[in-house]
């Protein structure tokens, strides 16, 4: 046979349907567009691409066009069309079922990765398909922007490409969960998860990128994942302004909810006076906040909430007289620092503790 590497089962009854076709000068019946269709899901199933299938099945009409002929060219070319086109169908066809089953089996296995959800052995031979070896640790980027993205969404072809560009074929997983970008990499390549922050800023509109810490194991990248989660959620939480978060730098804000109790009572018992004050608790409580992420600074905090510096000083009185802890004293500024990051973290005063 022509093209060895076709077999002849995709082309059964091919030659015998351009012969009556040509002998009748009718078109193709339904189920001969059936069975060329057929032919080509089973050539799409079995591997084979379509270019070679075609090539094949042009070289068959060849071989038999000199039987064909008294019927016109004409109709051997409309014959030839119509059968190609259905073969081709039919192989567009499968090729679509097989790219959607993928996707679903893709996300699938995203789902139980990210959740840890399905058997470790059974999720680490998963693993292996897209690139990833749990043998070693991994760490997980995520990227929130103001609108959500899924896999089709332009930033995250733009990101993908990026990728793929800069590292090749590094073992680096990227999807989408929840409307986010998600990049996973091995923990000892800090470069890959730097770029993908840069790369993913860059194509959300500076949106805000979270990186977990490195951790072994398929669990090790649920863990890495819920890290970068909650560092999305504590920034929103404290307005912290910084568009690349690592939660290895924010470790001390779970110590410091983990008894939630003992920084209510923090919090209501060293902050609580400044309800009293005209305006309410939250003009002090910004005060003190700008004050201390200012690094005690007052001009530099008066700047940054448009006040006189003058206006801040009185503010920072007012604190010390209400409160009993005055912000520039060393020893009551810890306590005031800590139940001011507590109040952000709890809500206070919105929130009742």
């Amino acid at each position: 046979m022509t093209g060895a590497e076709v077999p002849d089962e995709y082309l059964t009854g091919y030659t015998q349907i351009l012969a009556d076709v040509c002998a009748t000068g009718r078109r193709l019946t339904r189920e001969e567009l059936s069975l060329l269709r057929a032919h080509g899901e089973r050539a799409a199933e079995d591997g084979h691409g379509l270019r070679k299938l075609v090539r094949r099945h042009l070289s068959e009409a060849r071989a038999v066009a000199p039987t064909l002929t008294a019927a016109g060219i004409d109709l051997v070319l409309a014959a030839v069309e119509q059968a190609v086109d259905a073969f081709a169908e039919g192989h567009e066809r499968a090729q679509k079922l097989a790219m959607r089953q993928e996707e679903a089996d893709r996300r699938e296995f995203i789902d139980d990765l990210l959740y840890g959800r399905s058997d470790l052995g059974r999720l680490a031979e998963r693993a292996e398909r897209y690139g990833l070896l749990f043998s070693r640790a991994h760490a997980v980027a995520v990227a929130q922007g103001g609108q959500p993205v899924d896999d089709t969404h332009p930033a995250t072809r733009y990101v993908e490409t990026a990728l793929v560009a800069r590292f090749g074929e590094r073992r680096i997983l990227l999807t989408t969960k929840d409307g986010r970008l998600v990049c996973i990499a091995p923990g000892d390549q800090e470069d890959v998860l730097a770029f993908f922050a840069k790369q993913a800023y860059a194509s959300t509109d500076g949106g805000r990128v979270a990186i977990g810490r490195p951790h072994p194991g398929a669990g090790g990248v649920v863990h890495s994942y819920e890290e970068a989660l909650n560092a999305l959620e504590l920034a929103d939480r404290l307005d912290l302004q910084e568009p690349v978060l690592r939660a290895a730098e924010l470790l001390v804000y779970p110590v410091l909810t983990r008894d939630r109790q003992a920084m209510a009572d923090l919090v209501r018992d060293t902050l609580g006076p400044l309800r009293a004050a005209r305006g309410g608790a939250q003009p002090l409580l910004d005060t003190l906040t700008a004050y201390f992420d200012a690094g005690c600074t007052a001009a530099e905090a008066a700047r940054r909430l448009n006040l006189s510096v003058r206006a801040l000083t009185y503010r920072l009185e007012r604190i010390h007289k209400l409160t009993g802890a005055d912000p520039a004293d060393p020893v009551h500024r810890y306590t005031l620092q800590t139940a001011a990051i507590g109040a952000r973290l709890l809500g206070w005063p919105q929130n009742e503790l």
